[in-house]
C-alpha cells in the first residue's frame, strides 16, 4: 500500500534499479534468442567458460535462483550437450559442472554482451556510477542483514 509521505514507487531508487535490471535482461534475451539461450543459461556458460569447472551448489548463491530452477536450467544445458554434470570425486552427492567441447564452441560464437553495459552506462560520469553502486550495495547489505536476522 503506497505511503503518502514518500515519493511514488515510480520515482524510488528500488523501482528504477528494478526497471534497469529488467531492461538489461530484455536486451540480453533478445541477443541470445537466436542462439537458443536465455540469460541465466548464458550466466552458467559464462561462469564455466571464464572460471572453469564449478560445483553446482556454488551456482545457487551466485545466480540467486531456487534449486529447482537451477536444476531445470542445467538439465536443459546438459540435454543440449553444452554442459557436463558429473559427481564430484570427493563427495559423490555433489555435482561438478564443466563446459563441453560443444559448449566451448558455442561460447566462442556468442556476441560479446559488453555493448549492453556500454549503452546503459558508457557516457555517464564515473563518480555517478560509483555513487550508484555504493548506494545499491549498502541498501542490499542492509536488507540481507534484516532478512538474516529474521531467520535466526
Amino acid at each position: 500500500m503506497p505511503n503518502k509521505n514518500h515519493p511514488s514507487e515510480d520515482a524510488s531508487v528500488a523501482a528504477w534499479a528494478k526497471r534497469c535490471y529488467f531492461a538489461g535482461r530484455a536486451a540480453m534475451e533478445a541477443v541470445l534468442r537466436p542462439y537458443g539461450l536465455g540469460a541465466t543459461q548464458w550466466y552458467v556458460l559464462h561462469r564455466l567458460a571464464t572460471e572453469g569447472p564449478t560445483m553446482q551448489r556454488d551456482l545457487l548463491s551466485l545466480l540467486q535462483v531456487e534449486r529447482a530452477t537451477l536444476s531445470a536450467i542445467l538439465g536443459t544445458l546438459v540435454r543440449k550437450g553444452l554442459v557436463e554434470q558429473v559427481p564430484d570425486r570427493i563427495d559423490q552427492r555433489q555435482k561438478r559442472l564443466t563446459l563441453t567441447a560443444e559448449g566451448a564452441k558455442l561460447w566462442d560464437t556468442l556476441p560479446d554482451l559488453v555493448f549492453i553495459r556500454e549503452t546503459a552506462f558508457g557516457d555517464l560520469d564515473p563518480d555517478d556510477i560509483a555513487a550508484a553502486i555504493r548506494v545499491l550495495r549498502t541498501a542490499t547489505e542492509r536488507l540481507d542483514e534484516l532478512i538474516s536476522k529474521g531467520k535466526s
